[in-house]
C-alpha cells in the first residue's frame, strides 16, 4: 500500500540525509498528530502536537526531523525561524 499523498514512503527520508542539506519547514504547532509532509511547491510541512511555548515546538520538530532522517538531533542546526512558523534547518 503506497503512503498517503504528500507523505514520503518509509525510508525515503533517510535518502535525504546528505551533509549540508537544507530543510525548509512550515510548522503547525498544536496539531492533532506529529508528521512530516512534502509540499507540492517545495519544502515540507511539520505538524507537531507540542504547543509553541518556550521553543518546545521547535525542539519537537527538530527531534522529529532527525528521527525521520535517521541522524542524531545534534547534527541539525536551526538556521532561521526560532520563533516563526517557517523554519530552516541544515544537516551538518
Amino acid at each position: 500500500m503506497p503512503p498517503p499523498k504528500g507523505r514520503p514512503a518509509k525510508g525515503q527520508w533517510s535518502a535525504r540525509a546528505v551533509p549540508g542539506a537544507l530543510f525548509a519547514l512550515h510548522v503547525t504547532p498544536g496539531a492533532r498528530r506529529n508528521d512530516l509532509v512534502d509540499l507540492p511547491e517545495g519544502g515540507y510541512r511539520a505538524n507537531t502536537t507540542t504547543p509553541p511555548e518556550d521553543g518546545r515546538a521547535t525542539a519537537a520538530v527538530a527531534e522529529m526531523l532527525a528521527k525521520a532522517l535517521g541522524v542524531a538531533k545534534s547534527r541539525l542546526t536551526l538556521i532561521k525561524g526560532g520563533t516563526a512558523r517557517d523554519k530552516l534547518f541544515r544537516l551538518d
